[in-house]
């Protein structure tokens, strides 16, 4: 490698964010340059940065410098001793990561699709009148704002989240927000006023009392936010916590996944995949088949959740980390993994902590680390923080994102059990999910599945937001109809009349007013074109222009699209210009043509695309035009 990369050098600052995560260099360099004729002779194999330490590296650029300049990343590419090229490509795939000056406090408005339905429009116009166009500073140049996509406090929309840059760099979420609070909570960070709790200044209305309980009348995923949300392993252990492990410590790997077995827990991040079935292949690699194999298994939480609407797992990381340690856990204890990730959203500043937080009492208390509760089990858990990607919700996409590569997804075969995080077999489950197991474990997983229905059994958890009266996390037993959750959350806000109801997300489908009597069971949403998806319900009153919401969601889709394949990459662009036509009502042709060629490339993307981002991009369009007549 060039030791003079290009003429752009680093600062000591951004030199500093940089040793601030990997280290200190060693006595070799001076002045931000290895002094050795050869870089990679300097370079031992042993002494080289792993490259999965790319992301945090980025996260520290960011957090203390306010963007990465070509100088910085230069410096990064040295220290690593990879190519320039490598880390800007990943540098620039993530929409958290600016490449180009920015004030050091930065408010990202959401204007999503939730957002969009509760007034975001009205809001990012008011602060262009108070604050500039977005992207234009303020504050005497310390400060800007920049419209965003979901920021996942959709229960509290509008939502807004500000950063400010620096040696003690904050987050925080302000929610719902006002033109006039942004404004103030700018300058506030501009004076250096940042609360140091990351949402201290959020309004709590996420897990309303009216939650539903389950047959017995008991909640179980929310039972501990329920009764207290401190977080703390204490609590944690006075309502049960780490009784799930021990039992199935007690147990051995065998019978616990019989347990989960019978449960017949399906995923709940949308795919709805048996989690038995994926902790079995690991568990026959590891203790069948090939026992004296030297590959390595991981365990990995996927807590992206980067679906418009949801917001579930950001409240179970919030408010019951423990609880999403102890099922990876045993997850570890059934797969033979030793090292287990928490892949978290990057707009989660809270989630963040609190699970920091839990990992490190955890390993304090044995709960993690070597010889947990002195039963010989070793398993440590690392946090990897995303930086704006829908795309790594998508579980390869995921790995190589873990792994410093660019979020794109894999080809398929093979699977993640198979070849997963570091091509090596990986169980990789929600963090819904998760927090499922220890309580399958706890009570039998023939208990478990007694709740719900036959093929969707326990309880499920379900994100309410839009034009509800009271939006938050509700839990229900499977089988519950989409009628009587909303009107458990006190039905359309304001009184107004129901128009549509969206079911999974932007990757999910409207329903009508007409079919609110379908159960919230896999199979109830699969019979009528639906799906329960990663648990999203909003609704829409009748003042909602059912096709601009339309037209957000193919805007989310083209904004979020990794490009990758073709089918996607174009697609998702056409998508969207042909749905500004019909919302101008100036189609190509006839407009009956116009749909015709929507619904061409909706079957192109579905059947060609790589991943479920293509294959669902035009999921809820579609619903919508088998439903409604709305560009006639």
């Amino acid at each position: 490698m060039d030791l003079h990369l290009t003429s752009a050098q680093s600062t000591a600052e951004e030199r500093a964010a940089v040793d601030a995560e990997l280290g200190p260099p060693d006595s070799s360099w001076q002045g931000g340059q290895r002094q050795a004729s050869d870089t990679r002779a300097a370079f031992n194999d042993d002494q080289r940065v792993p490259r999965h330490r790319i992301l945090p590296v980025l996260h520290s650029l960011q957090n203390r410098v306010g963007w990465i300049s070509t100088g910085a990343l230069n410096y990064v590419a040295v220290r690593m001793d990879l190519p320039p090229a490598e880390i800007y490509g990943v540098a620039s795939f993530y929409g958290m990561f600016s490449l180009q000056p920015r004030p050091p406090v930065v408010a990202h408005v959401c204007d999503d699709i939730a957002c969009f339905a509760r007034g975001s429009d009205k809001l990012c116009t008011e602060l262009e009148h108070r604050l500039g166009s977005a992207g234009s500073t303020c504050s005497g140049g310390r400060a800007t704002w920049l419209r965003s996509q979901c920021l996942g406090l959709c229960e509290r929309a509008p939502a807004m989240l500000v950063r400010s840059a620096g040696t003690q760099s904050h987050e925080g979420v302000l929610a719902p927000a006002s033109a006039e609070a942004v404004h103030f909570l700018m300058n506030d960070a501009v004076a250096g006023r940042m609360p140091a709790e990351p949402d201290s200044f959020s309004i709590h209305t996420s897990v309303p009392q009216a939650a539903t309980k389950d047959a017995a009348g008991q909640l179980r995923l929310l039972q501990r936010l329920s009764r207290s949300s401190s977080g703390h392993l204490e609590e944690y252990l006075r309502f049960d916590g780490y009784e799930g492990l021990r039992k199935s410590l007690d147990l051995g790997p065998e019978d616990t996944l019989r347990q989960l077995s019978a449960s017949r827990l399906l995923g709940r991040g949308g795919a709805a995949f048996p989690t038995a079935k994926k902790w079995e292949a690991l568990f026959l690699q590891r203790y069948l088949l090939r026992e004296d194999s030297p590959r390595a298994h991981y365990v990995v939480c996927n807590a992206d959740e980067s679906e418009p609407g949801t917001f579930k797992d950001r409240i179970l990381m919030e408010g019951d980390p423990f609880a999403v340690l102890e099922g990876m856990t045993i997850a570890a204890f059934v797969t033979g993994a030793k090292q287990g990730y928490i892949y978290l959203r990057g707009e989660y500043p809270l989630a963040a902590k609190r699970m920091q937080l839990a990992i490190d009492s955890a390993i304090q208390s044995r709960f993690l680390g070597n010889n947990i509760v002195g039963r010989g089990l070793n398993f440590n858990i690392e946090i990897r923080r995303g930086a704006g990607a829908y795309i790594c919700g998508e579980e390869t996409a995921l790995f190589n994102s873990i792994e410093g590569f660019r979020g794109e997804p894999r080809n398929k075969p093979p699977f993640p059990t198979q070849s997963g995080l570091f091509r090596q077999p990986t169980a990789v489950n929600n963090v819904e999910t998760l927090v499922n197991v220890p309580n399958i474990i706890r009570e039998g997983g023939a208990t478990y599945a007694r709740l719900g229905t036959q093929d969707s059994t326990g309880t499920r958890l379900f994100c309410l937001c839009g034009h509800v009266a009271r939006p938050g996390v509700y839990e229900t037993a499977m089988g519950m109809t989409l009628r009587q959750l909303i009107d458990l959350a006190g039905g359309i806000a304001g009184g107004k009349t129901l128009q549509a109801v969206l079911l999974g997300g932007a990757a999910g489908a409207f329903v009508s007013p007409h079919e609110l009597d379908t159960p919230l069971t896999f199979e109830g949403t699969r019979a009528i074109g639906a799906t329960l998806g990663s648990g999203v319900v909003m609704l829409f009153d009748s003042t909602v222009d059912l096709r601009l919401i339309l037209l957000r969601i193919a805007s989310f889709f083209r904004h979020e699209t990794c490009g990758q394949c073709v089918p996607c990459r174009v697609g998702v662009v056409r998508q969207q210009e042909s749905l500004q036509r019909l919302t101008k009502a100036k189609p190509l042709g006839s407009t009956t043509e116009e749909i015709a060629v929507l619904r061409e490339m909706a079957q192109a993307m579905r059947d060609a695309s790589i991943c479920g981002l293509g294959q669902t991009a035009a999921s809820a369009l579609e619903s919508a035009l088998r439903r409604w007549s709305l560009f006639s």
